[in-house]
């Protein structure tokens, strides 16, 4: 089915493509994050930094907010191969490996009401060493 935006395109003799194996360019469109960013928040939507969960962890991590970045899944698979920072799944799978540590957890408006899923992220951030 053509759109109005593709009939538009047509009438000016726009030729438009369809990729057949886009994951052939994956990370040919990379996005470096800042050198300064240390832990990544990946949920769906991308979780805040400022929240006050996510900066007692932070802290805990011996982290400032700065230093956070919030990304959704889509955003997450754009990032560079050099990446390497903690990383912290909200409600989701790993989809990369960045080669640091990696946290699981339900996501942020679940994990505010599970006493369990909090003690056990405390825990395990208890018996990390940074």
């Amino acid at each position: 089915m053509e759109t109005k935006y593709d009939y538009f395109l047509k009438q000016l003799g726009i030729t438009q493509w369809t990729l057949r194996r886009p994951e052939v360019l994956h990370g040919a469109f990379a996005v470096k994050l800042p050198k300064h960013i240390r832990l990544l928040l990946v949920g769906n939507p991308a979780p805040a930094v400022d929240h006050r969960l996510v900066a007692d962890v932070a802290h805990s991590m011996k982290l400032k907010t700065t230093q956070l970045y919030g990304m959704t899944p889509e955003q997450v698979m754009s990032l560079s191969d050099s990446v390497r920072c903690h990383c912290w799944w909200f409600g989701l799978s790993a989809l990369r490996d960045f080669h640091k540590i990696s946290l699981h957890t339900p996501p942020l408006a679940a994990l505010l009401g599970d006493a369990n899923a909090k003690r056990e992220l405390w825990l395990r951030i208890s018996n990390i060493v940074f």
